[in-house]
């Protein structure tokens, strides 16, 4: 490092265009990124002992962006609140999904670094939870090492006949936390804070299912901070996120929303592993009679398969499961 500069620690709050904000030591810094981020250092290819090892060539970095919100980042200040990103610290953490860029070449997008956990959210009518939906959302925490928390809003709005409580037990018994709440009434809100305490999740669903109407009952004024970020967000089709935000909860933790996604694609999640995300169907994996080869579809001898016909496993899951194979 350049030791011209006195160098800090912080961890990037809000991003939007090519700048970073940065909280360290109580302050904010709007920060941009040093040049050597977005490059890569090419060396020869050959035994080491027989080359020096000096750079061959230099090549801008094939991605999407190389900071995330959420991640450590050492900077130093330029002046007039204003810094310079010079390196991202390893992340514990990272949410990600695939991201085309220009000559239909696939990258990595990190959405969100060093989060705790992945609230999916879905209203319990208007519109109707979509399920198949909702495995995805899982099945990309579950790859990216996330815990996950199932929330249902609208709960004023549940009937008995919806079938709601059946679909919900089957998440329960695979081991997912669900929280069902009204903003409404304010059941189940303190309970969902108490999920949310001392963590950073990621808040994911669709429009229409009440998100910024639970975050101000979860907090006074944070819907409507979160609802100004989510303004003239990316969509399908588009490779970065323009604007993207953290926000502190008073009451210890922080959230992140991702509005604009209307598609979440699977970021490193190959046919051969998806079994592995299903906790569900995790301990069965290599116990089919064509062992690891095994698709689980028509194969004769697959335990997966017979766990559905069962009832150890949700028929629902398991399509869901053939669903996103097939993507792949």
């Amino acid at each position: 490092m350049n030791t011209d500069h006195e160098y800090d620690q912080g961890v990037v709050f809000r991003k939007m265009l090519g700048h970073y904000t940065v909280h360290a030591g109580g302050r904010e810094f709007v920060c941009v990124l040093s040049s050597r981020l977005r490059k890569q250092l090419i060396y020869p290819i050959a035994d080491p002992t027989s080359l020096a090892h000096i750079v061959r060539e230099v090549r801008p970095i094939e991605g999407v962006d190389p900071v995330a919100v959420g991640d450590a980042v050492i900077f130093f200040e330029t002046g007039n609140g204003s810094g310079m990103i010079t390196e991202v610290l390893p992340r514990r953490a990272k949410l990600s999904r695939p991201a085309t860029m220009p000559g239909a070449r696939v990258f990595e997008q990190v959405i969100v670094a060093n989060a705790d956990q992945v609230v999916p959210v879905f209203s319990a009518a208007s519109p109707p939870p979509k399920w198949p939906l909702l495995d995805r959302y899982l099945v990309s925490a579950e790859a990216s090492r996330l815990s996950s928390l199932i929330c249902i809003t609208k709960l004023d709005l549940a009937r008995p006949e919806s079938g709601l409580e059946e679909a919900l037990a089957i998440y329960r018994g695979i081991g997912y936390e669900v929280r069902c709440v009204s903003a409404l009434t304010g059941e189940g809100l303190d309970e969902l804070k108490e999920s949310l305490r001392g963590r950073v999740s990621v808040f994911v669903g669709k429009s229409g299912v009440g998100k910024t109407t639970l975050l101000n009952a979860i907090q006074p004024g944070l819907g409507l901070q979160v609802r100004t970020v989510g303004q003239g967000k990316l969509g399908k089709g588009r490779h970065t996120t323009t604007h993207l935000e953290m926000f502190p909860l008073d009451f210890d933790g922080a959230v992140v929303d991702t509005p604009g996604m209307r598609e979440f694609g699977l970021w490193d999640v190959g046919q051969d592993d998806l079994a592995l995300f299903f906790p569900e169907m995790r301990p069965l994996v290599g116990r089919c009679k064509f062992g690891l080869d095994c698709r689980h579809d028509s194969e004769p001898g697959c335990v997966i398969r017979k766990a559905v016909m069962d009832g150890a496993i949700s028929p629902l899951r398991y399509q869901s499961f053939m669903r996103l194979q097939e993507e792949g």
